[in-house]
């Protein structure tokens, strides 16, 4: 997830555009940068870092330049380095571009492109964007040349271009990435989202999926996907600044949670084709994959709980045996890896210390490496030997969300990699993880219904939750939520350990949430909430769809995940939330909790 902005009209762009990345700076942080269409080409000043280093570099750029890009980064291809930074341009310097989203066939066009004799400076998938435009007579016919080019593209993306020779038209092109069109007098604006551009206007056009859009000072003209003219109808944002930011949500938790199934779909965008799993998009090489005969997993909190579901799917799936271990612990019980193992390390930030220090254990070892997280270019990323993404893009509010669910579909994808590799392919499984967005969107329409059950929760001071199987390790995660922002006491169990010391503090209405999304489960896992409830326990149950008759009124919501080993990604969202409302019913500040840190980076 990047942020571009975009201006063309009667005014200086760059106070503008500055303004506007200000805004947006939530989307990214990693580096910005800014063009300004100027007679002599196109003036570029990027940097790696927050837009208030760029601010530092700007004196260079010419005075009162009325059309401008601009663009605050979140790292995917290429660390963030000041070259990697957008703006991009062609080779003459003519062409300027900044890109959200992933071109999913960008080594392919990059070769073509450099055997045609065109110079790259970058890591970056959306450097072959002004490259492309300048193959197909950009310089000369900007809006010609981005229709040629999209045509060449594969992935999931959003681009602005402008050009020295057309110095009133700025070119937006939408495929999947968000992009709106702030309506002005005299003036129009392009951005990701609202927030860049309310302090100048409040009517807006939401471009469709396949929108192309010529924009200038005082017209915008829009192509829908068939090339077809089609008219948008103008709205109105209502929003305040600070609502806009939070894309009108109160809080960035709840924004994060409620964008899941679109992180989802850019984790697994371009990792998916046809009933196999592409392992070179996951950082790794297919002739290792038979190699690794166990797994340990290292990883601190959030991630370790991401990396106990993990487990459960590698050892199911691929028939490797896995570990597990807390990164703060794993050093200091000397661990005895064997050989022909595979540490795996997680974490979103890819600069929490004791996860790093667990993978410098282990390279000093001879061992091989491989990282999970949510930041190109982190520490971790650039240690292990090889690391794969989770393209979830920032998370502001410190409990994690979308960043947890991303690390299990990695995870999923790689215990059906293993699983190929050993001959138990599982394609039913593959074309069912492509399912998971569509099914998290049509889960979230009906989540409205968690509130109230939230509320209640919200007025105890304790409370438990169960689970057997993989349940257990969802569990987990939906307790540390619970306790990370509401402050109310909660701890997981697996179901069974129950009767083994903690039904001692269950009492009339404590309450006990159940998950229950593994069927072959479910007569052992109801045995024990039975027990709960003959003692006074108020259940809250998660369950799968299939298991409702059984629940009745016990259950407060229901997923349809297509098969128990992805249960994991649907179940988190409702967890997530009753935490979210519980906290907000208490009044708590849900995106900043007292003691915590988004990134630890000390032991």
């Amino acid at each position: 997830m990047c942020g571009i902005v975009g201006y063309v009209g009667d005014q200086d762009a760059l106070p503008i555009l500055v303004r506007g990345l200000k805004r947006l700076e939530y989307r990214g942080y990693d580096s910005a940068g800014v063009a300004l269409v100027a007679p002599a080409g196109v003036a570029l000043a990027k940097s790696q870092g927050k837009v208030s280093i760029l601010e530092t570099r700007l004196n260079l750029l010419p005075d009162s330049t009325p059309c401008g890009i601009a663009h605050t980064r979140w790292a995917t291809h290429g660390a963030p380095t000041d070259e990697n930074a957008h703006p991009h341009s062609d080779c003459s310097g003519q062409i300027a571009v900044v890109h959200n989203g992933i071109v999913e066939n960008y080594a392919d066009l990059r070769q073509e492109l450099i055997a045609k004799g065109h110079h790259f400076i970058s890591e970056t998938d959306s450097e072959v964007i002004p490259h492309l435009l300048e193959e197909y007579g950009g310089t000369e016919d900007l809006l010609t040349a981005a229709q040629k080019t999209e045509l060449r593209l594969q992935g999931a993306y959003a681009f602005l271009a402008v050009a020295a020779g057309q110095p009133d038209l700025v070119v937006a092109v939408r495929r999947a990435s968000p992009l709106i069109i702030g309506l002005g007098e005299r003036a129009n604006y392009i951005a990701s989202d609202f927030s860049a551009f309310l302090d100048d206007t409040h009517r807006a056009l939401i471009l469709e999926n396949g929108d192309m859009a010529a924009v200038s000072a005082r017209a915008v003209q829009v192509w829908d996907a068939a090339g077809d003219a089609v008219e948008r109808e103008p709205l109105v944002i209502n929003w305040d600044i600070r609502q806009a930011e939070r894309g009108g949500y109160a809080h960035f938790m709840l924004k994060e949670i409620m964008e899941q199934p679109e992180a989802w779909a850019d984790c697994l965008l371009g990792r998916i084709q046809g009933d196999g799993i592409q392992v070179e998009s996951m950082g790794l090489l297919s002739e290792n994959l038979t190699r690794w005969r166990r797994v340990q997993i290292v990883a601190a909190g959030t991630a370790y709980h991401a990396g106990l579901v993990g487990k459960a799917l590698i050892e199911n799936l691929a028939g490797i045996p896995v570990d597990v271990d807390v990164a703060s612990e794993f050093r200091y019980r000397h661990p005895l890896l064997f050989p022909e193992t595979l540490v795996l390390a997680v974490s979103q930030s890819g600069e929490t210390a004791d996860t790093l220090a667990s993978l410098y254990l282990a390279k000093e070892q001879g061992f091989p490496t491989y990282a999970i997280t949510n930041s190109v270019g982190s520490t971790l990323a650039r240690e292990a030997d090889a690391a794969g993404y989770t393209y979830a893009g920032p998370e502001i509010a410190v409990a994690s969300t979308k960043a947890y669910t991303t690390q299990i579909l990695m995870l999923s994808l790689l215990a059906l990699a293993l699983a190929a590799a050993r001959g138990r392919a599982r394609p039913d499984l593959v074309r069912q993880l492509a399912l998971l967005p569509a099914l998290g969107e049509e889960w979230l329409e009906e989540s409205e219904s968690l509130r109230d059950h939230a509320e209640r929760l919200a007025k105890s001071d304790q409370m438990f939750y169960i689970g057997r199987g993989i349940d257990y390790a969802v569990a987990m995660e939906g307790q540390l939520k619970m306790k990370e922002i509401s402050y109310i006491h909660a701890e997981a169990y697996p179901a069974g350990e129950l009767k083994h010391g903690t039904l001692a503090l269950i009492t009339s209405g404590v309450p006990v949430v159940a998950i229950a999304t593994q069927p072959d489960l479910a007569i052992k896992l109801w045995s024990n909430v039975a027990e709960v409830k003959a003692r006074g326990a108020s259940i809250y149950g998660v369950i799968d769809h299939s298991q409702r008759r059984a629940w009745g009124e016990d259950a407060i919501t229901e997923v349809r995940s297509p098969s128990p080993f992805l249960a994991p990604v649907l179940a988190a969202m409702p967890l997530q939330l009753l935490a979210y409302w519980a906290a907000v019913a208490r009044g708590e500040d849900v995106d900043k909790p007292r003691n915590l840190a988004k990134s630890v980076t000390v032991e």
